[in-house]
């Protein structure tokens, strides 16, 4: 072993940089490859930088001037290493000859072999044979020779990319792709790659033949130009192609024009507009189409009785601060389903929420003001249902008191509501129910409630929390009366206040048992909350309280109305009991059980309401029904749960969800099971029993089959089903997926579709349709 000196650098430098310039043959795909300055190619060594060499033989041909190391040559500087059986350096001619099992790692991880390396001392010319580069994506290269032209162009001769992670761990595999090329050249000037004569090969076929391409090479972020295409397929759509063009505006503004034309529909246009600031973003999207074939859609609908038909939408998030944001989501269209009938990405939900909003998230508050209107997508020409909702203002602020008061913790929700519905939406089930989820008119709210709790640990480990509450409501309202079909007595004044106090105390008795093996921790808890009767029960609009579910998790809330248009009064006790249990052979249990009771005043959830929130909730007699819930955790991968609520009397099943799911190494299941027995008050009048079931196998290395299945017990009916099949190893992904819907009304334009995707890591996607899947994690 023998250590240089400074006298030394030009050979030492030299030897070093041939490795990093055969490093810059590398055509790696732009967008997606590791960073490279062309121009910083030369390494950075500190001046300080020592350099050890380890070689059988060092030959110093004074007369000739030249330099040559010999056997099992090992040089390690300034980070870099190489090996090689043999390097020469001549002074005379200024050129560098490495050859033999040649291997240099640099110190960014990349690993460049070669069996001769032959290059100028400045390196801005050179040839190398038989080059194989590894980069630190685990990408691959290799090219039989290789030649470096002026210091500014890096062409490789008879090349090969490919990109293979599993080689990593598994040095025989091969890679499902590759792109052959007679000849690639790396322009230092103009930071493009071109490739010329090249051929794309899946399966060792070739599918693709570009007699040339050029893309920008590494250290480009983004280039205009167009982009890989997409394909889809729908029943009442047909066959389409979408051609996307990336255009970059300036390093804060791009676009995307996508044309996509469709066998059945025409053309459809499409374009993306993006800004970005300092302190956030806006985008811009835009649609549309004119209709060639409408009969292809359902006779009645939207789809099939418009023609020209177009969107546009903005997007927008900003930050005023760490702690204050403020944006929008806005979407208008030329009817009430074009987003969702062309499935364009991110608006073809059921339902769009268009809002604006401020939010402010404090170390112990928070203050949220939204904006809302809701677009309900539907193939209902008269646009009902959108017509029914209301445009909606809400504030909520939130705050908990930094210091203990009175030795407990003090918490204040505020919220203001304001809604404006033009057309009133009332459910009516003949001889049963009549139901108003909206009424027509205006309608405002401002609600305050005060909070405070101290929890107590008495000896011998009884746990008590005492509660106070204060709660107080400003209403203004001139929303229409729903008539006589509603039997509450509705109150017709324009404005109205109300409050409710609140005491109670919440005792939890936790008792830990343990075992050499295991651990269990039994809970009971009891609660009992008094309070005076609710103000107005029935009598005030119900926006924000109708969606109502008594289950084992809602069993020790406090109030259990979902929002704040109703407040549970009257005096309540909960009584239950918590499990908790770890075995030691890696079993987890959990269970929780109990039954509420409404012991005076007036029980809120047997009143009359404006949408009967409260009837058949179990909760509407003074002893409820029975909930629970249980649910285990094996170690083998199997995990289950049952939550239901049983009628009080006669312990016959009102509700019941079931789950069982199991995740391995080849399977991964889940079922799930769903019963709800009719709630004719509620507006519910049939039985509704389902089950889902969504399974994937993996049959092969990297591949794999799944699908799902939903179907109706009481209608007999798969309402959805899906299945297809994948491949991916990390460097291609292929799927193919095809679903089914049954639409009882006619609110989805298109019943089945077939999607597909091709994926190729550091070159692109190619998407056929839809492959999204839903069922499975």
């Amino acid at each position: 072993m023998a250590a240089g000196n400074r006298k030394h650098i030009r050979l030492l430098t030299a030897i070093l940089l041939s490795g990093v310039a055969f490093q810059t043959f590398t055509p790696a795909a732009p967008a997606w490859a590791q960073e490279t300055n062309i121009d910083s190619f030369k390494p950075n060594i500190p001046d300080d930088a020592k350099m050890l060499l380890s070689a059988n033989e060092l030959v110093y041909n004074k007369d000739a001037e030249r330099v040559i190391v010999r056997g099992a040559v090992q040089i390690n500087y300034g980070g870099y290493q190489m090996v090689a059986q043999q390097v020469e350096y001549s002074q005379k001619t200024g050129r560098i000859i490495a050859t033999g099992e040649i291997e240099l790692i640099e110190p960014g991880g990349n690993k460049v072999y070669a069996d001769q390396m032959d290059v100028t001392d400045d390196f801005g010319n050179g040839f190398i044979e038989r080059l194989r580069v590894e980069t630190t994506d685990l990408t691959k290269l290799a090219a039989v020779t290789g030649e470096r032209r002026n210091g500014e162009e890096m062409i490789l001769n008879n090349a090969v990319y490919t990109a293979c992670t599993p080689c990593a761990t598994d040095p025989d595999h091969k890679s499902l792709w590759h792109v052959k090329a007679q000849r690639i050249v790396q322009n230092g000037k103009t930071h493009t790659i071109r490739m010329e004569k090249a051929r794309f090969e899946l399966f060792g076929k070739p599918i693709l033949y570009l007699p040339v391409l050029e893309v920008p090479d590494q250290t480009v972020k983004r280039k205009s130009g167009f982009l890989f295409p997409s394909f889809r397929y729908t029943q009442k759509l047909g066959a389409g192609v979408s051609v996307p063009y990336y255009w970059a505006i300036s390093p804060y503004m791009d676009a995307t024009v996508t044309g996509t034309g469709l066998t059945r529909q025409g053309f459809l246009l499409a374009g993306e507009f993006r800004q970005r600031f300092e302190n956030g973003q806006h985008i811009l999207t835009m649609a549309g189409i004119d209709q060639m074939n409408r009969s292809s859609f359902t006779a009645g609908t939207v789809d099939a009785q418009e023609k020209a038909r177009g969107m546009i939408a903005s997007e927008g998030k900003f930050e005023i601060n760490p702690r204050w944001t403020f944006g929008w989501n806005v979407l208008v269209q030329s009817d009430n389903n074009f987003a969702k009938t062309y499935e364009l990405s991110t608006f073809d939900g059921t339902t769009y929420t268009n809002q604006a909003y401020l939010t402010g998230l404090g170390k112990r508050n928070y203050f949220d003001m939204r904006a809302f209107y809701f677009d309900i997508q539907d193939a209902d020409p008269n646009s009902i249902a959108e017509n029914k909702q209301a445009e909606a203002q809400v504030l909520d602020y939130s705050y908990t008191a930094p210091k203990p008061v009175f030795g407990g913790e003090l918490t204040a929700d505020i919220n203001m509501t304001n809604i404006n519905r033009n057309r009133q939406d009332e459910l009516s089930v003949p001889g049963i129910v009549n139901r108003f989820p909206g009424l027509d008119g205006t309608y405002h709210r401002l609600s305050a409630e005060l909070e405070w709790k101290r929890n107590f640990i008495i000896p011998g480990g009884l746990s008590l929390t005492p509660i106070l509450a204060a709660r107080g409501d400003a209403i203004g309202s001139s929303m229409s009366d729903p008539g006589d079909d509603y039997t509450g007595n509705f109150d017709n004044g324009d404005a109205a206040t109300r409050r409710m106090l609140t005491a109670g105390i919440d005792a939890r008795y936790p008792i830990l048992l343990t075992t050499d093996y295991s651990s269990h921790i039994i809970e009971p808890i009891a609660q009992i909350f008094a309070r005076p009767n609710e103000e107005y029960a029935g009598g005030l609009p119900n926006e924000d309280a109708q969606s109502f579910v008594f289950d084992a998790t809602t069993l020790f809330d406090r109030d259990k109305f979902s929002g704040y248009d109703r407040i549970e009064g009257g005096t309540r006790a909960n009584l239950g009991v918590r499990y908790t249990g770890a075995l030691g052979n890696g079993y987890a249990l959990r269970a929780i059980a109990g039954q509420s009771f409404h012991l005076g005043g007036l029980n809120s959830f047997a009143t009359d309401d404006l949408v009967q929130a409260g009837a058949n909730s179990g909760l509407e007699t003074n002893r409820s029904d029975y909930v629970g819930m249980v649910g285990i955790d094996a170690p083998s991968g199997i995990t289950a749960s049952l939550s239901g609520r049983l009628d009080e009397k006669n312990f016959d099943l009102r509700r019941a969800d079931a789950t069982l799911g199991y995740q391995g190494i080849l399977w991964q299941t889940a079922v799930t099971y769903t019963s709800i027995k009719a709630q004719p008050l509620y507006g519910s009048v049939r039985d509704q029993d389902e089950i889902q079931t969504a399974a994937a196998y993996k049959f092969a290395d990297y591949w794999s089959v799944f699908g799902s299945v939903t179907y109706d017990l009481n209608s007999n009916l798969v309402t959805r089903n899906g299945f297809g099949v994948t491949y991916d190893d990390r460097d291609t992904i292929f799927s193919i997926v095809y679903k089914e819907e049954r639409d009882t009304d006619q609110s989805v334009a298109n019943d089945w579709s077939i999607g597909a995707r091709i994926s190729f890591r550091t070159l692109g996607d190619i998407d056929v349709g839809d492959t999204k899947f839903d069922g499975l994690n």
